[in-house]
């Protein structure tokens, strides 16, 4: 499976950013997709998972709320919705899929990633 994250940017706090990752090479329908994101100095953090199905979600505590994670089968893409961005969310996003279908939230159950994409919130 190869993943492909787009959507980052630069924008001003309290905007909106919609991501997108599009996978190819396999369906995505029976994986578990994640979001993940990693600032300079800082260990990679869970933002958003969501099921196979789409029935299931979780989200880090720091996002909760504000983002929205979900999915299109048909089209093997997976979107995460940034609402009342901060500065503090400012990272290079990765999305992942994880074989198990599963809702997962540790970056090692994934199996495969994309190459990221940057999210810059300006204060």
């Amino acid at each position: 499976v190869q993943l492909q994250a787009c959507g980052g940017g630069l924008v001003q706090t309290g905007g909106s950013l919609r991501l997108s990752c599009v996978a190819s090479g396999r369906a995505l329908r029976r994986y578990c997709m994640g979001w993940f994101r990693q600032a300079p100095g800082k260990e990679r953090e869970f933002v958003a998972a969501i099921n196979w199905n789409g029935a299931e979600t979780a989200y880090g505590v720091s996002v909760k709320g504000r983002f929205v994670i979900s999915r299109d089968n048909a089209l093997n893409t997976v979107y995460l919705l940034m609402n009342n961005l901060k500065p503090e969310d400012s990272a290079v996003y990765y999305c992942a899929a994880d074989n198990t279908g599963d809702v997962d939230t540790e970056d090692d159950m994934y199996d495969y990633w994309g190459q990221g994409t940057q999210v810059t919130v300006s204060s």
